[in-house]
């Protein structure tokens, strides 16, 4: 576990984590933009409200991504029954083939 300090609104933090620093350093980087940001927008916003209003913004954020990949995660599951259903149709029209085929031969060895 490593430790990187970030700073947002002003205030230190130091963070153990597993994570890459980097990635840290970023999340922390844009935490601090938003945070930021909207305490500019309003000179009577506390940064508690700030952090609460980012934090609603990120499990908004959060939710429509979790619900976007369950319904991605369906749509591939479909494809891939779709796919499964083409395969076995495809064999049975290439048994149907070989049979049909395999007659006509007879019937035109029987012509002769």
């Amino acid at each position: 576990m490593e430790k990187i300090k970030i700073i947002i609104a002003n205030e230190e933090y130091n963070i153990s984590t597993d994570n890459d620093l980097e990635y840290v350093a970023q999340l922390g980087e844009e935490l601090n933009q938003r945070i930021t940001a909207i305490m500019a927008n309003s000179t009577r916003i506390s940064v508690t409200q700030a952090a609460i209003l980012t934090a609603l913004e990120y499990a908004d954020a959060s939710k429509k991504g979790e619900i976007a990949s369950e319904n991605l995660r369906g749509q591939i599951q479909e494809y891939l029954e779709d796919a499964a259903r083409a395969r076995t149709d495809a064999e049975i029209a290439k048994r149907e083939l070989e049979r049909v085929t395999k007659e006509l031969s007879a019937l035109k060895a029987a012509k002769k």
